[in-house]
């Protein structure tokens, strides 16, 4: 009997259990009680090893479709073959050697004694079974999923359990691991289960979890780098020295290990971003990418932006002047698209060829434009602006349509990708809609002010110098025009004041720095830690691979997305678009003005009605003055709404110098979180600091031009009862 059993414990059928494993109804009478329980036991220890092993086998077939798979149950096969089945084999020996220990008086052997020995495996076959038959029911395992899986069922106190499952995983890793360095060092894919999809993105379940998410973007990074410049048949490629070092660094780490595998793929990103830096992306792209980004988003080229503006408004006023009806009276995307290349006709951008990479687009789809609304709108005061404040940063992308978001995109290409991240472009589109609202209330009030100047013109013409009309209104009707000229005159002042801040303290002063320390890349390379040996000791991620991008003075890409992201942020906070409490109140100001605009157009471009219409003329149950009370009431309702909100605006501004409300913003956090070396993360930290202080001298230059006549400051509020005139002084 006793080789009956250890024939069963090595995976063979036995006429003992025919089926399962019960012993069979004719030898249960003949055996006590414990060995027949002694024997049930053993005997379903060796069924799981027998549904083990085969369930092994068949995963692992080439015909299972998953090499990862297959590496799990050829490497459990080898861990039963070299501990269980030995253990078995050792057993016997010890039996046929008259062993003391199994063999009791040199010639019985009990089985309780046999029990003992395989006990140890009760718990793992449980465990290895369970796992074989999860693995048979997936028909795919994707790395990712089957690494987590088997690292979760390894965190167990068997100890036994845990080092097979550990083993496991291990075995799958380098197999992963062999992938990775394929993709990383080669640029190439498996077309088995590959990492990532043919434009090098990762495929879903292709990275384990324990991969934090800035190692998948460096190695989703890197990838595409080498792939890229390979396929496009550069004529420098990767040096095989630098190819070699990386192999080795990727072979001495596993993903479980997360922090020094972090760390080995953010050295391999440093060192080939400055490889890159010096042979595919250099410096004069990058330059001319910030000029033009510089030039469309942030409306550096003036004249274009200008055409710009009224290209759209010419296009809204087409489509609703348009008798058909249906869907020729839609704005759609390639109508926008149009307008670009029209407003270009004549300016310096006719011939740019980064225009051809800008695309506006609606996402809400086509629309029909809207005229400005008239109504009375209650905006947020001083008071109760804290808890009104909208969080969207898009707040002032449907300014410039009227009625719904409008977007505009720039497309990156290879290798400029490398460089702008979809973060970075979200940033310039939210300030290319704040900037087009402003410049274009700027100019509204500014045909505004030109349309008031030609009719009052053409009225001196007539009247001399007086307004006109009758004496019963001729009184109401130089106070309402002198009311009107008031409320303009404030709204010019205000945006003429916002517009030079923006654009002069803080576009052009940023944009100066910015170019100023790509020209100086050298310098801030030294200062990082990344310059020259003579300098100090080199950083973990120099290699003498990238010993000539050190002496060559260049910026690596993890210091230059630094700097943009650091600039991006400055023009944020000095824009004014990081502190909601302002925001809150810029979007109502613009729309008070563009209500105002609205109204003078309203009145064929004047304040005053015509005298033909009322004063000389007095026709039916009208009174005389009646038409010139109503517009003092609209413009009186306008003009106190817009002190208000000026008075909040420079209250908030005020508060937040002293309220330090200038923190980093999301912008940056695509590029910042490559920046672990030590020396950089100093360098990153001071400039940080630096840029805040500049920003918030930024703001202190608005506080001043705001406050250049000590008006806001003397903490004067303007009352309903007294009039314009009175409070400039004038009456």
């Amino acid at each position: 009997m006793i080789s009956e059993v250890f024939l069963l414990l090595s995976g063979h059928e036995s006429s003992l259990f025919p089926s399962g494993p019960s012993l069979h109804p004719q030898f249960a009478p003949l055996l006590h009680p414990g060995e027949q329980q002694c024997l049930e036991s053993l005997a379903q220890l060796a069924f799981r090893y027998r549904k083990i092993e085969a369930s092994c086998n068949t995963l692992a077939r080439a015909a299972s479709g998953s090499r990862y798979v297959a590496t799990v149950a050829a490497t459990l096969l080898h861990i039963l073959k070299d501990e269980y089945q030995t253990l078995v084999a050792s057993q016997e020996a010890n039996i046929l050697s008259r062993d003391s220990n199994l063999v009791a008086s040199a010639s019985f052997v009990p089985l309780s004694s046999i029990r003992a020995v395989f006990a140890e495996w009760d718990a793992p076959f449980v465990t290895l079974a369970s796992l074989v038959d999860q693995l048979e029911t997936e028909k795919s395992w994707k790395p990712g999923p089957l690494i987590d899986l088997l690292l979760t069922r390894s965190h167990t106190g068997v100890h036994r359990i845990s080092s097979i499952l550990s083993s496991l995983a291990v075995a799958v890793q380098r197999v992963w691991r062999t992938q990775l360095t394929a993709f990383m060092i080669h640029g190439s894919l498996s077309p088995v289960d590959p990492l990532a999809t043919d434009t090098y993105v990762l495929e879903d379940g292709s990275m384990p979890s324990c991969v934090s998410a800035q190692s998948r973007d460096s190695i989703a990074y890197v990838g595409r780098a080498i792939a890229t410049v390979k396929a496009a048949q550069w004529q420098k490629q990767l040096p095989r020295d630098l190819a070699s070092e990386h192999t080795k660094l990727l072979q001495d780490v596993l993903p479980e290990d997360q922090h020094a595998f972090d760390r080995v793929i953010l050295r391999i990103r440093t060192n080939v971003s400055e490889w890159l830096w010096l042979n595919v992306l250099t410096q004069a792209d990058v330059e001319d990418a910030v000029d033009s980004l510089g030039n469309y988003f942030l409306l550096r080229n003036g004249e274009f932006a200008q055409s710009l503006i009224f290209e759209i408004e010419r296009l809204k006023i087409s489509r609703l002047t348009n008798m058909r009806s249906g869907t020729a009276s839609m704005i759609r995307d390639q109508d926008l698209n149009l307008a670009l290349l029209r407003a270009s006709l004549g300016t310096t951008a006719q011939h740019d060829p980064a225009l051809s990479l800008l695309r506006f687009s609606l996402p809400a789809g086509p629309l029909r434009p809207l005229l400005p609304s008239l109504s009375h709108t209650e905006y947020p005061k001083s008071a109760s602006v804290s808890a009104t404040l909208p969080t969207d940063p898009s707040l002032f992308s449907s300014h410039l349509l009227g009625s719904t978001p409008l977007t505009l995109s720039y497309k990156v290409s290879w290798p400029l990708d490398l460089f702008l991240h979809q973060a970075d472009l979200s940033t310039y589109a939210t300030l290319f809609s704040y900037l087009s609202a402003l410049r274009k209330t700027h100019a509204r009030i500014h045909v505004c002010w030109s349309s008031l100047s030609n009719s009052q013109r053409a009225r001196r013409r007539w009247t001399g110098l007086g307004e006109g009309g009758t004496a019963e209104d001729l009184l109401a009707r130089q106070t309402l025009l002198r009311c009107g000229w008031g409320v303009v005159r404030d709204m010019g002042w205000f945006l003429d004041t916002l517009v030079q801040y923006t654009m002069t303290d803080v576009v052009d002063v940023e944009f100066s720095k910015l170019k100023e320390m790509l020209s100086r890349g050298g310098d801030l390379a030294s200062s990082a830690g990344l310059a020259t040996s003579g300098s100090g000791p080199l950083p973990a991620a120099t290699s003498a691979a990238s010993l000539p991008t050190l002496h060559s003075h260049h910026l690596d890409f993890t210091t230059l997305g630094t700097i943009h992201s650091e600039y991006l942020h400055r023009l944020l906070t000095g824009c004014l678009l990081t502190n909601t409490a302002l925001t809150s109140l810029l979007l109502p100001i613009f729309e008070v003005c563009e209500r105002f605009v609205a109204q003078i157009e309203r009145w064929n471009g004047d304040v005053l009605p015509a005298l033909l219409f009322e004063g000389s003329l007095k026709g039916g149950d009208e009174e005389v003055g009646a038409m010139v009370r109503e517009r003092q009431g609209v413009v009186a309702e306008i003009n106190e709404t817009l002190q208000e909100l000026l008075e909040s605006f420079y209250e908030q501004l005020s508060l937040s110098t002293s309220q330090q409300a200038f923190t980093t913003t999301d912008a940056s956090k695509s590029v910042l979180m490559n920046a672990s070396l030590a020396n950089h993360t100093t360098f990153n930290a001071s400039k940080v600091g630096k840029g805040d202080d500049g920003v918030r001298r930024h703001v202190e230059r608005l506080l001043l031009r705001l406050d250049f006549n000590v008006a806001f400051s003397k903490g004067r509020r303007r009352k309903r009862n007294v009039g314009i005139l009175a409070e400039g002084g004038l009456a």
